[in-house]
């Protein structure tokens, strides 16, 4: 059923055909056409769902869409929802909620979910601690294989994952880690002691999102155990919340690439006026930084005057500098996010590029010459100076493309800044310093 078909449903008031259409749809598709609902048909089409898929689909929906249901929704009808979600869900969702909806929903809770939901809440956004969930299975050592099972059946049900189990001590230790394949395969006799993994990956609450996505891609994972400084087990963090934050990140890093701050809305949803706003700041800072080149230029204004051939050049200097510069910038940015390459590795990084820009730059320069000297006819003096400038350029960019990236992560600043709009600018000053410079030498201006 698509949107069109939905809504003409709705109008015809066919509220059975729509229930029936929706028990043989997936859930997150379920989501989708709530959230291109207006609100009052969203909630309309929701309580027509099933109790348990309803969770479902309320965990899948927008945070827009979920307030929306929240505020229209009577205090049982949101009690149920919330109280039947996956603990981490439900975090996700208080933490996009006004806090009067906070305050009802706690209002409703026990005093020890209480007490966990404001413990969950504290901990740093993008940190390990707000992507974890308390619905695991944990074991025993010197439980048996068969005990094991027994109590994966009778509480597994309510468990976001039971494909791994955490085995901790009385002080909630973790000593180990044991899959469901194992304890399946295992001899029902067999001591979970004797069959766990003590060789295992483990984050702490306070690492970043992005390191604990690495581990995730690094080691292939679908769990991860969540411990605190005594090595407790407070939670895991599951792969869907992971490909959440890849997702994220890589958002973000867009953004940042293009001189925009992050917007968590979508494109659609987004005003104009809120587009305008987070692209204002960046371009007023790009612009005024842009007035460096300008100042350069009505430095050597004489030069110009004296050669006017000069100026044609300029456009093709600065653009040629700017795509050298974001080629180098992106893969560089793109191979710290992979985790390929560290602070450590500057130098390595540095020599790599500046080779690469011994390899294109001179063959680039040397058609520049051809072009400029035999078919466009200008003085060689000319040609030179252009052709000279255009390898330093080139040369330069490179190496600030690659060296702004790795030093802003060094000093904890978001890498995908240093990228095309703010290197484009800096290697643009430079360039006409050189092409300047080069010029008053060549040609004795």
């Amino acid at each position: 059923m698509n949107i069109d078909e939905l809504k003409l449903l709705l109008e015809q008031k066919n509220y059975t055909e729509i229930s029936k259409r929706l028990k043989n749809m997936q859930e997150v598709d379920i989501a989708e056409l709530l959230d291109e609902l207006e609100h009052k048909d969203a909630l309309l089409v929701f309580r027509l769902l099933p109790k348990d898929t309803a969770v479902n689909v309320f965990a899948y929906l927008s945070p827009q869409k979920q307030g929306e249901i929240s505020m229209l929704a009577n205090e049982d009808e949101l009690s149920n929802i919330v109280n039947a979600l996956y603990f981490d869900d439900k975090i996700d969702f208080l933490e996009e909620m006004p806090a009067h909806i906070v305050k009802k929903i706690l209002r409703n809770s026990t005093e020890t979910e209480r007490h966990l939901i404001n413990q969950f809440l504290n901990y740093p956004d993008n940190s390990a601690g707000s992507l974890m969930t308390i619905e695991f299975i944990d074991l025993k050592k010197h439980m048996t294989v068969k005990e094991a099972l027994e109590k994966i059946r009778r509480i597994g049900m309510n468990k976001e994952t039971i494909y791994t189990c955490y085995v901790i001590d009385s002080q909630r230790k973790l000593e180990g880690i044991v899959s469901l394949k194992d304890l399946v395969l295992a001899d029902p006799e067999q001591k979970i002691e004797d069959i766990m993994q003590t060789d295992f990956v483990s984050v702490k609450t306070l690492d970043d999102q992005e390191e604990v996505a690495a581990l995730f891609k690094k080691y292939d994972l679908l769990a991860v155990p969540v411990v605190d400084n005594e090595n407790r087990l407070v939670g895991i963090i599951t792969i869907d919340d992971i490909v959440d934050v890849m997702e994220e990140e890589a958002t973000e890093d867009f953004y940042h690439m293009a001189a925009m701050q992050t917007s968590e809305k979508p494109y659609l949803a987004t005003s104009a006026f809120e587009l305008a706003k987070q692209r204002f700041i960046w371009l007023l800072l790009l612009m005024v930084s842009s007035t460096i080149s300008g100042a350069i230029i009505h430095k050597y204004e004489y030069a110009l005057q004296s050669a006017v051939a000069l100026a044609i050049f300029m456009p093709m200097l600065m653009d040629t500098g700017g795509n050298a510069g974001s080629q180098s910038s992106t893969v560089v940015i793109r191979s710290i996010a992979l985790g390929e390459i560290s602070f450590k590795d500057t130098l390595k990084i540095i020599w790599k590029e500046f080779s690469v820009s011994i390899i294109v730059g001179i063959p680039l320069a040397l058609v520049n010459f051809l072009r400029i000297y035999f078919i466009e006819k200008y003085d060689m003096r000319i040609a030179i100076t252009v052709s000279g400038t255009l390898v330093i350029t080139v040369i330069f960019a490179k190496l600030v493309g690659s060296i702004l990236p790795i030093v802003a992560k060094k000093v904890d600043i978001d890498p995908a800044i240093m990228a095309a709009p703010l290197i484009t600018t800096i290697v643009d000053a430079i360039s006409l310093m050189f092409y300047f410079s080069f010029a008053h030498v060549v040609l004795g201006l």
